[in-house]
């Protein structure tokens, strides 16, 4: 998270931890890092944040989700655990730890065309794949055989791979423009 919040102070935002229902209320969008989507799960869940996080998605709350976090902002799931659960709101379905383990792990160059040139440095870490998308969803990115490693609808905006690892500030720079027209 402390990447994530370097760049967005960087840019400009006052940024807040969250780690509560309370303090998710004083915010006007949410990062949700990587790290293992299942204890994220288990956590949120534990601590009384799925709900609320849930209730600002439907109330239409800009989220950013990496890795672990465009899993929880997924609809659908495969290949997760027994029981894990997603906050849901992107209409994807991700599959988890698509590319292998921590040593499958790589970088990229991903053409997005509306974040403009050059291309986005991707880096891949235990990361999910978006198998397929919703009618309302844009894909902002692929790798080049094809396949959707970065989505938004609306306000929610999720990648599979790590920007705020390799200094890219453009998908960070997209999220804070979904924050202020909220």
């Amino acid at each position: 998270m402390r990447e994530h919040a370097g760049i967005l102070t960087d840019l400009g935002a006052d940024v807040e931890l969250v780690r509560r229902p309370f303090e998710l209320s004083a915010v006007d969008g949410l990062v949700i890092p990587g790290g293992e989507s299942s204890v994220i799960d288990k956590l949120s869940r534990a601590f009384g944040m799925q709900q609320s996080i849930r209730e600002a998605i439907a109330a239409g709350m800009p989220m950013y989700g990496t890795c672990a976090g465009l899993i929880l902002l997924a609809e659908r799931i495969t290949d997760g655990i027994a029981g894990q659960q997603t906050f849901g709101g992107l209409d994807v379905t991700v599959q988890r730890n698509a590319f292998g383990g921590q040593i499958d792990s790589f970088e990229a160059y991903l053409d997005a065309p509306a974040l403009g040139e050059p291309p986005v440095h991707a880096v891949f870490i235990r990361a999910p794949l978006v198998q397929s998308v919703g009618p309302d969803v844009e894909t902002l990115a692929r790798l080049h055989d094809g396949r959707v490693v970065a989505v938004q609808q609306g306000p929610l905006l999720g990648t599979s791979f790590h920007p705020e690892v390799s200094g890219e500030q453009r998908f960070h720079r997209r999220f804070l423009d979904l924050v202020r027209t909220a």
